[in-house]
């Protein structure tokens, strides 16, 4: 797979992304937006300096007026776009991927680039289709303390104990002065910017990566542990007591807490659990599915006018400020916290547990639509969705196969409100495999 992926640009820096890269793609979207202005800024990876600066320079040779932002998460990369209020935006990131890699965020007219959008550049660099002109070049490093300034406005004072792991990330440069601005008894963990990222993987989804948060709660006797990705943009929370609480059901937590304020459309990716539309219905609002994936989610959040979005790897899409936001996310949790008088874990233990899977990933040789077709044939008799590859849905229970947009995998993940419904579930839908794949999805789920 090349560098141009669904919904970004990334790539191992030096390897399968260079700074010749990053001018090229300055010098395509400079001349896809006719040489307007642009707001450029970056995470704290070691790659990112380089790569900015060959992005800035394509930009102005296409004739573009660059704001250069400096060092910013993503969610206040994204503020700066939106009250700069210039043409396009450019984050260079590669967001939660290991420290190796990097990679580029784009934001045309306010949205998030579209995959037409992508390969749209992707072929004008091919073609060299390129525009040129005397653009020019500023920095403009005041939009992390005007964000900071933002969400401690925005939010009411606290006095929960958190520990923050921000995985010495972007985050690192935010999160703490925010809480502790607005009362919070902080204890820092991993919060020094480093774009090595030495003492954990930046992505917070994996449970693996929160071990020394979760000991770290228990230590401190903390109300809760929050954890950052590298650009901020996601998070995760484990409870007073060490647990994980899973995406999905901080989703549910979160619909609950804004329903009860007022009604409207919510958001959700295809791999939640049963809860999440439950609850969202159940509070008076309207659950909507989108497909899997950062941009698809985002998308159907903005078109829908919806009040929260959310993603089971760890991303909320909040209405004000109007995108993803992991410490805005973890400021509403904090204050849901404290209102409701009780513990993270009573809140997780209101809610429903019914019998899910973790994601099933299975590579495959072949060609994916072939499979698809077959499993959709085999399966069509039931009430069948194809938003996501193919999803298989009764009152109880459901099931997903789906390939990956970016590798030759087959993503497998099923859930049941009890264990026999559960049972049922993965037996119907592995049953419309080819036998060898039936086979080693069989014994992939009875290991997981």
């Amino acid at each position: 797979m090349g560098i141009f992926k669904p919904c970004d640009i990334r790539g191992v820096y030096n390897r399968e992304l260079t700074e010749r890269d990053a001018r090229n793609l300055g010098l395509a979207a400079g001349s896809y937006i006719h040489a307007q202005t642009v707001l450029v800024a970056g995470d704290v990876r070691l790659s990112t300096p380089a790569l900015k600066a060959a992005l800035c320079n394509g930009l102005t040779a296409a004739g573009c007026r660059v704001i250069d932002a400096g060092i910013l998460t993503t969610p206040a990369f994204n503020f700066a776009v939106r009250h700069a209020g210039t043409a396009a935006g450019i984050m260079v990131t590669a967001s939660h991927n290991p420290p190796e890699y990097n990679g580029f965020k784009i934001v045309f007219a306010g949205r998030p680039v579209q995959p037409a959008e992508l390969t749209l550049l992707e072929q004008i660099i091919t073609g060299r289709d390129f525009v040129t002109g005397r653009g020019s070049y500023r920095r403009d490093e005041t939009w992390l303390s005007r964000y900071r300034n933002y969400l401690t406005g925005h939010f009411k004072p606290g006095r929960l104990k958190v520990v923050l792991d921000c995985g010495n990330g972007a985050c690192s440069l935010i999160a703490p002065h925010v809480f502790r601005s607005l009362g919070y008894q902080v204890t820092e963990l991993y919060c020094t910017p480093d774009g090595r990222f030495p003492n954990r993987p930046p992505n917070p989804a994996l449970p693996e990566n929160l071990r020394d948060l979760r000991r770290r709660v228990v230590a401190e006797d903390a109300a809760a542990g929050i954890a950052y990705d590298g650009d901020g943009d996601r998070v995760a929370l484990v409870d007073e007591s060490g647990g994980v609480v899973a995406n999905d059901r901080l989703l549910a937590m979160l619909a609950r807490h804004l329903l009860s304020r007022g009604k409207g459309a919510i958001v959700y990716d295809s791999k939640c659990s049963l809860i999440v539309p439950e609850e969202i219905s159940r509070h008076g609002g309207t659950p909507l599915m989108a497909r899997s994936g950062h941009t698809f989610v985002q998308s159907r959040f903005l078109s829908s006018h919806a009040i929260l979005a959310g993603e089971l790897s760890g991303h909320f899409f909040w209405r004000e400020p109007g995108f993803d936001d992991g410490l805005f996310s973890s400021l509403v949790l904090s204050e849901l916290l404290a209102e409701s008088g009780t513990t993270l874990s009573r809140l997780n233990d209101e809610l429903p547990h019914y019998r899910i899977t973790p994601d099933i990933r299975l590579p495959f040789a072949g060609d994916p639509g072939e499979i698809m077709d077959g499993v959709l044939k085999k399966l069509s008799r039931f009430p069948v969705s194809t938003l996501d590859g193919v999803r298989v849905e009764f009152p109880d229970c459901w099931g997903m196969i789906r390939p990956s947009v970016t590798e030759p995998i087959l993503t497998f993940r099923f859930e049941g409100k009890t264990g026999e419904r559960l049972s049922f579930i993965i037996s119907l839908m592995l049953s419309a495999l080819p036998e060898e794949l039936r086979a080693k999805a069989e014994k992939a789920l009875a290991g997981a």
